[in-house]
């Protein structure tokens, strides 16, 4: 099967960037390519596609605002959000809306790679669901994604959070950063921080070590290990 790729961003050379990315799989077909969303709204109340490629920032409307027309359209393809955004609100509310992964710019092919076999891998899962009802099927959609492994419930971790924070130690380079220096690249509170470096020092997402170069007192640093942890897949 051919899935039909819709891809609404509005800077050319991005758009010709994703499309590259998206038909390096024979298994996807850019049909249509759109500079803003009422553009893409227009194309999308004619015709039917499997898979949107969505740029959070557009003409005209947001992400989200895109979403919620598309929906009450009674449209709901499977979304890939590409964003500059790191507002972990931002973030929660897209995966409210469905979208089922998004990438933080800049990112490289691997991660494009993954999103689209995230959306193969649950297209599988679906066209072997037969029989099951509704509820069953969402369960299985929730397990596959990981946003509920029991190990991350236990200490009150949030699973959109977690996956902002990895984008961001994956954009890293292999740097050794504080927890005060990921904090601000992310938004998120030192405190907030802090909980979530401990578990990924657990799981050997983190590697942690002792600089003593910092006006006489000693630091924490935390250096990406590329792979995620518990509550993640090891990254490509």
């Amino acid at each position: 099967m051919t899935y039909r790729v819709l891809i609404l961003e509005d800077d050319p050379m991005v758009a010709a960037i994703d499309r590259q990315y998206v038909e390096s799989d024979r298994r996807f077909q850019v049909v249509q390519v759109c500079k803003s969303g009422g553009q893409a709204l227009e194309y999308l109340a004619k015709q039917d596609v499997e898979l949107i490629v969505l740029d959070y920032y557009t003409p005209e409307m947001n992400g989200q605002e895109f979403l919620d027309r598309l929906h009450a359209m009674g449209r709901a393809p499977a979304v890939i959000m590409v964003t500059s955004a790191s507002d972990t609100d931002i973030v929660r509310s897209l995966l409210s809306r469905g979208v089922q992964d998004y990438l933080v710019k800049p990112f490289e092919f691997a991660r494009f790679r993954q999103a689209l076999d995230k959306f193969l891998q649950r297209q599988k899962l679906l066209s072997n669901s037969g029989g099951m009802d509704q509820r069953a099927i969402d369960q299985l959609l929730q397990s596959q994604d990981g946003e509920e492994a029991a190990p991350q419930l236990s200490k009150g971790l949030n699973g959109a959070t977690l996956r902002l924070i990895q984008d961001f130690l994956a954009r890293s380079q292999g740097q050794a950063l504080t927890s005060e220096e990921i904090a601000e690249q992310v938004h998120l509170s030192r405190i907030t921080i802090r909980r979530y470096v401990n578990y990924m020092v657990e799981t050997g997402e983190l590697v942690s070590s002792i600089d003593y170069q910092t006006g006489g007192r000693p630091s924490i640093r935390y250096r990406y290990t590329g792979s995620f942890g518990a509550a993640g897949k090891k990254s490509t």
